[in-house]
Formats: structure tokens, sequence, C-alpha cells
């Protein structure tokens, strides 16, 4: 009790320390035009991911449905009720909060695959999860949004504020994933050879783009991001540990084998922060806390899990040439 009253108040005055002026009243600027361009964006990049998926992917999920399973229940339902406790613990501004329950709230990201693939873990387990929850995520992100966001009431009275229709998103969420899977996953069935050719483009230059429309954004909201991105470093690093862990230790928990235990970790910390950028733009006018959670997730999670993912290589790496010493 007293760790955690001591981590509580080291937080909240952290916080309050470094608080300018309120988060929740700053914009991030964002052009129509641009908004626009974005949304296309993504169906771009949901489009590459889709080309890598087959209706193989999902019949795996009910052959073998323990380890699918175990990750579909670690990333849907333990990632945002651990969300909702730290943010209960920690107490940051409304629009934070409401940022990381966003976050939670979305699919898998779009380079877990690579990762689990680069730390050793199952590869095929990893893709089976992202089918699953890249698709299912048309209903489970509004929903899982709008339940844990009305269950705090802070964030509760903004999304009232702001009136975020679940339906008005779910719409936006079917046309942002829907479409473009639907439409990978049929050109990967009919046209196999034409997808072979084009899959590894199109998620180069998806990434590169993404990354550019990124980079210009903080450019151009510069003074924003510098004089408040300070908030929201230590909960971003927080947030998504503890995603991390939870895969990781819901996997154990049931004693699955050491690389599923990794790609369910992966899988769990990873999110597709790309779609919470584009549904804060699309209904919350790019509103400052949850835009900088969403995008300074973005380059994190792709660090944490570039960091974790080369330890496990390592690690196994190590213990082969241990092995083969012996």
């Amino acid at each position: 009790m007293l760790k955690k009253h001591i981590s509580q108040e080291f937080l909240s005055l952290y916080f309050e320390k470094h608080i300018v002026m309120n988060i929740d009243e700053i914009e991030v600027v964002f052009s129509k035009e641009s908004l626009w361009l974005l949304n296309v964006l993504l169906g771009f990049i949901m489009f590459g991911v889709a080309l890598e998926l087959k209706f193989e992917n999902f019949i795996k999920l009910f052959k073998t449905p323990k380890a699918p399973l175990i990750g579909i229940v670690s990333q849907f339902i333990l990632l945002p009720a651990i969300t909702f406790l730290l943010v209960y613990l920690v107490n940051p501004e409304p629009s934070i909060a409401l940022g990381m329950i966003l976050v939670a709230a979305c699919p898998g990201g779009n380079i877990s695959n690579f990762m689990s693939l680069l730390a050793k873990g199952n590869a095929e387990l990893s893709v089976s999860l992202t089918a699953f929850s890249t698709v299912f995520a048309i209903f489970l992100t509004p929903l899982n949004f709008a339940f844990w966001g009305s269950l705090n009431p802070a964030t509760a009275d903004l999304m009232q504020k702001i009136s975020i229709d679940p339906m008005a998103m779910f719409k936006i969420v079917l046309l942002l994933l829907g479409v473009p899977i639907i439409l990978g996953m049929f050109i990967t069935h009919k046209f196999p050879k034409f997808t072979k050719k084009i899959v590894k483009p199109v998620k180069v230059i998806s990434l590169i783009i993404f990354a550019g429309f990124v980079i210009i954004a903080f450019v151009n909201n510069l003074d924003v991001f510098i004089n408040y991105i300070h908030l929201i470093v230590v909960l971003v690093l927080l947030h998504n540990a503890s995603g991390l862990l939870t895969g990781y230790g819901f996997a154990s928990l049931f004693r699955l084998p050491q690389p599923d235990r990794r790609a369910i970790s992966i899988e769990t910390g990873m999110q597709n922060s790309g779609l919470a950028l584009v549904l804060i733009f699309n209904f919350f006018h790019g509103l400052g806390g949850m835009a900088l959670i969403a995008a300074w997730w973005g380059i994190w999670h792709i660090l944490s899990g570039l960091g974790l993912a080369s330890f496990w290589s390592w690690k196994g790496i190590k213990k082969v040439a241990f092995t083969s010493s012996t």
C-alpha cells in the first residue's frame, strides 16, 4: 500500500509540476485536406496488411483455439481494463486519459508480425491474431472505447461535450478497416502471384508515407509538442510496458510455449496508433492530449518493440551457441 501511495503521489506531482496550461483546450492543427489524405493513407496501409492475410489464418483460430483465444482476451479485454486502471491510478488530464483508452481499444499494430518474427516468436500465431483483431476491430474498437470511456466520469464528460456518436465511429472504422481488408484479401485469394509481387512494395511505401505524414504533423505543431510532450512520455512508457507485460504474463499463466508468449506479448503491446490518430482528427478535432498520446505511442511502440524483439532474438542466439558449445 505504501509503495502504491508513493508511486501515485510521485506521478501526480510530476503531472502537476509540468502542466503549462490545460491540455484539454489545445488542438493539433490539421486541415481538411490533410485529414482526407490521412484517411486514404490509413486505408492504403490496411490494404497492405490485408494482402498478407489469408482465410487459413482464421481457420487456424478454430483448429487450435487455446493460444489465439488467450491472445484475443489479452488484447481486447485485459489491455483496455488495465488501461482504465492505469488512468484511475495516475489521474491525468481527461484528454490524455481518453487518448490512452482509445489506443487500447485499437487493433494490433501493422508491424507486429515483423516484430514477432524478429523476436523468435510464433509468427503464424501473430498473423492469425492480427487477422482477427483487424477484422473484429470494426466492432470491438468503437464498443471498447465507448464502454471504458463512459466508466470514467472525467472522460465520459469530455465525450458528452464533444457529442461522440458510437454509430458514426463504427461507420468510419468500417470504411477505414473493412473495405481495405475485404479488397486486400480478395486480391490475395484471386491473384496470388500478383500479390507476391506487390505486397512488399505496398508495405514499404505505405510505412514511409505514413512516417513522413507524422513528421510533417510534428513540424506543423512543433510548439504544441515542445510544450506538452513531457506530459505523456512517462504515461506512454508505462502504458506500453503494461501491454507487453500483460500479454506475456497472461500467456505464461496458461503455460503456453515461449514463442506463443512472445507473439501474444507483442500483439498486446503494439497497437494501431495510426487508426487512433485518424479517429482523433475525425471525431475530436485533434484534441491535444489524445493526439499527443497516439502520436508518441506510434513512435515509442516501434522503439520498445524493436528493443524487446532484439533482446529475445539475442537471447535465442546465445542459447543456441551455448548448447552447441556443450
